[in-house]
């Protein structure tokens, strides 16, 4: 439900920060302010904005709005590396020495002085936190034991690590363009530590960077406001405010977008996209990216533990007619889970909906008649489109499916417990470089609840360590070409034997009214940024 607003008293609302927790929807037509950028967005997914501790597509492209990191990458290049906060980097003839030096100047949106004290302290709390993107620092040895020895500051302006093992440089380059290797105000963030949570609880809800933008407000399941940082050290934002409000259904972000009251809508679908084509004062941008839509299968299950039908359910399910029917122009069929653009991803496309093959091989697992399994999905569109086109799919074979909707948060909560039978949702990348996807779909360190890694392979309990092996094995490998030859091949098993069914990768379509431009749109997730949009 939207509230409706007279536009007096709407244009009086976002001169203030009160803005973020109110609605725009009205029955007249008006124009956002020309200093505010208004966005229609599905943002039910953000479960926190610290950096250490966001995994959500959401969140994260919340984050990277608020935060600098060490070196980012080209997006028109991703195999391009550039200093952010560093200007100069190396490691050693030892290939476990990194040292990276810091640009002289630079502040928080605190006022406060960026040191390599922070850049320190801000990888070392990642680690000893450990939320669900740890795991990207953690692979390189960082314990909370060691942390400080092996991640320290040895002047104001010169950061030195050491990893564990001489890695490809650029795999541990790109893990520092992650989110989670954001770097934050130390001072600020440890004034607001309770009970040696290294102000976990605070940075949830407040920011503590010095990027772009600084987080006024955030309201789960209704907005988030950003205010400008005047002083950032890559120059001044093109608009005062950035406000994001939760809109769930497509429909209405494009009412919205239509009559003024935003000015981008983020989340139309297919019949959105075929609505406003005619539309001369709407643009569309796209850009294909990185992440993957999937079905998780628990191997808890003793049904889906099953390997025949594992793949019976990925013969049932129609990828063809989901794609034309519900997500034409967002998402292109995908069954790998290195997306394309990486190296070593692959265009195989093994499965298609065939229901002989799928009944013969519930037969032989002995469900001929197939058998009942429930499925947790996001309540909004396109997911839950999907996912009721393959309960009806699966039907045809006898696979009762029951669906189980909930916001972002609830869902994602409880599929990272393991409470699920079959969840749907989007794996987008952490970093440009292969193992981003190869680790988290294809390794599983420790099968058991309170394990320290918990990757997607993890969470759906497929316990693999000769994959897990070979997987990590890649990482350490110099030659490209062995490299992406053995990606390759551990996509082609992992099609196979697998509790994934991969089906699709996404293209992100952002609609705007032609009076804005400048939104930033990445390769990923994180990598969508705001600094540039600005009213004509």
């Amino acid at each position: 439900m939207f509230d409706s607003i007279s536009i007096g008293r709407r244009a009086a609302l976002f001169a203030g920060v009160a803005v973020a927790a109110l609605g725009f929807a009205g029955p007249l037509a008006a124009q956002t302010p020309k200093d505010t950028i208004v966005m229609a967005k599905q943002i039910d997914d953000i479960i926190s904005m610290d950096p250490g501790e966001s995994f959500e597509f959401s969140g994260s492209e919340a984050v990277t709005n608020m935060y600098d990191r060490l070196i980012r990458f080209d997006l028109t290049d991703v195999s391009k590396l550039y200093g952010s906060l560093a200007e100069s980097w190396s490691v050693a003839a030892d290939g476990k020495t990194y040292t990276f030096k810091l640009k002289s100047g630079l502040k928080f949106h605190s006022g406060n002085p960026l040191t390599a004290e922070d850049a320190a302290y801000s990888l070392q709390r990642a680690v000893a936190i450990n939320k669900s993107p740890g795991f990207i620092l953690t692979q390189f040895g960082f314990t909370k034991d060691n942390m400080k020895d092996r991640i320290k500051a040895t002047d104001a302006h010169t950061l030195t690590i050491i990893v564990e093992k001489p890695f490809a440089p650029t795999f541990f380059y790109y893990c520092l363009t992650a989110t989670v290797a954001s770097v934050v105000d130390s001072k600020l963030v440890k004034q607001n530590e309770k009970d040696g949570d290294y102000g976990n609880a605070w940075l949830k809800a407040n920011s503590a960077g010095s990027g772009p933008y600084k987080l006024v407000s955030w309201k789960a399941n209704e907005s988030y406001t950003m205010q400008a940082n005047e002083s950032w050290f890559r120059g001044k934002p093109a608009s005062k405010r950035i406000v994001v409000r939760h809109v769930a259904e497509p429909a209405s972000q494009r009412l919205l977008l239509e009559k003024g009251d935003v000015d981008y809508a983020r989340n139309l679908n297919k019949d959105q996209l075929e609505g406003i084509k005619k539309n001369a004062n709407i643009q569309i941008e796209q850009g294909r990216k990185g992440a993957i839509l999937y079905l998780g299968l628990n191997q808890k299950n003793e049904k889906l533990a099953k390997p025949e039908i594992r793949e019976a359910l990925k013969w049932l399910t129609d990828y063809d007619a989901i794609e034309a029917n519900i997500v034409r122009g967002r998402f292109v069929p995908h069954q790998s889970f290195l997306p394309q653009g990486f190296l070593g991803a692959t265009t195989d496309r093994p499965y298609k909906y065939d229901l002989a093959k799928a009944k013969a091989l519930l037969a032989k697992a002995g469900l001929a008649d197939g058998f009942s399994v429930t499925m947790d999905t996001r309540n909004n569109a396109p997911i839950i489109d999907i996912a009721q086109a393959i309960q009806a799919q699966w039907a045809k074979a006898g696979v009762k499916l029951e669906i189980i909707p909930g916001d972002g948060k609830q869902t994602l909560t409880k599929y990272r417990a393991r409470n699920h039978d079959i969840y749907i949702g989007q794996w987008g990348p952490d970093y440009q470089d292969p193992h981003t996807n190869a680790e988290t779909f294809a390794m599983n360190e420790d099968n058991t609840d309170n394990a320290k890694s918990k990757t997607l392979a993890w969470r759906n309990a497929w316990n693999i360590p000769d994959m897990t092996k070979k997987t990590a094995a890649l990482v350490l490998e110099q030659d490209a070409k062995k490299r992406e030859a053995g990606y390759q091949e551990i996509q082609r098993e992992h099609q196979k034997t697998s509790p994934f069914v991969i089906m699709f990768q996404e293209i992100e379509v952002v609609a705007h009214n032609k009076n804005v431009d400048g939104f930033i749109l990445g390769p990923s997730f994180d990598n969508n940024f705001y600094y540039n949009i600005a009213k004509k």
